[in-house]
C-alpha cells in the first residue's frame, strides 16, 4: 500500500509540471511554423546567408519550439494570449 501511495503522488506531481498554461493558440502556432519554413527555404537556397542567416535560424528554431511548447514567453509579461478558451 505504501509503494502505490508513492507512485501514485510522483504521478500527481509530473502531471502538475507538464500542466501548464499554454498562451498560444492555433493560429499562431501555425504562422510560426509557415515563418520557420520560410526561414530555413531562404537559408537552404542561399537567398539568405552570413550573420542574417544564423540570426533568422536561430529565430526559426525558437519559434518552432514555441509552437511545439504552446507556451510564448514574451507575451506572459505583456498578457497576451491568443488561445481560445473552451466554452
Amino acid at each position: 500500500m505504501r509503494q502505490q501511495s508513492v507512485i501514485h503522488k510522483n504521478q500527481f506531481h509530473i502531471k502538475n509540471q507538464i500542466d501548464m498554461k499554454t498562451n498560444m493558440g492555433t493560429i499562431d502556432k501555425v504562422i510560426r511554423i509557415i515563418a520557420a519554413i520560410l526561414v530555413a527555404f531562404l537559408v537552404y537556397t542561399d537567398v539568405l546567408s552570413g550573420i542574417p542567416a544564423i540570426i533568422l535560424s536561430v529565430l526559426a528554431i525558437v519559434l518552432v519550439l514555441t509552437s511545439m511548447v504552446g507556451v510564448c514567453p514574451f507575451y506572459l509579461p505583456l498578457g497576451i494570449n491568443t488561445k481560445r478558451n473552451k466554452k
